[in-house]
């Protein structure tokens, strides 16, 4: 059945519905008609909103990782608080899941992903490495212990990963993260 909602109301409802779409089909299987469905509304509603698909991903995409000040902290603790807001980001929010699973499967999806790791993890690396010109090469290190993670626990669900509990995968990650930003460089 279909509802009519104020624009606020209805751009929410498709954002909603289209990250879990995505997260659930991956951005190949979603489609805007499915999406529509979800959210209660026209097609076309969808298409005067984003316009198209790759529109109502990027829409859909924009996460706000929310990276905790590390500047109050000892140098020594930031490896291991990365890790557990990360972890504690991907248990409760599905958009990341979505957005890992579509990064690794199309070509707009990796672009968000890359995006959002340069923005939000490049200057807190540029902010605590010894060289902030290594700043760049240290998120992207940081991006693969935490995506790896990510990819191995919340997609694949491979046993291992998933068993342990967040302690245990701050203690395994939180060092490697910590040399990652911190140390100099090899």
């Amino acid at each position: 059945m279909m509802t009519v909602r104020r624009s606020d109301a209805t751009r929410a409802a498709i954002l909603e519905a289209a990250r879990e779409r995505f997260a659930s089909d991956g951005y190949e299987r979603a489609t805007i008609r499915a999406i529509a469905r979800d959210a209660g509304i026209d097609p076309s509603m969808v298409m005067r909103y984003y316009g198209n698909k790759e529109g109502l991903f990027a829409a859909a995409s924009e996460i706000e990782i929310g990276l905790p000040d590390v500047a109050a902290l000892p140098a020594r603790h930031i490896g291991a608080v990365l890790v557990a807001h990360f972890l504690e980001r991907w248990e409760h929010d599905e958009a990341l899941t979505a957005m890992l699973r579509v990064g690794v499967t199309n070509e707009a999806g990796a672009a968000r992903v890359q995006a959002i790791f340069a923005e939000q993890v490049g200057p807190l690396a540029r902010g605590v490495c010894p060289d902030p010109a290594d700043a760049p090469r240290r998120a992207a290190l940081v991006a693969s212990q935490i995506l790896g993670m990510a990819l191995a626990r919340y997609v694949l669900r491979l046993p291992p990963a998933v068993e342990m509990s967040a302690e245990e995968v701050v203690a395994w990650l939180g060092p490697t993260v910590q040399r990652y930003l911190t140390a100099e460089a090899p």
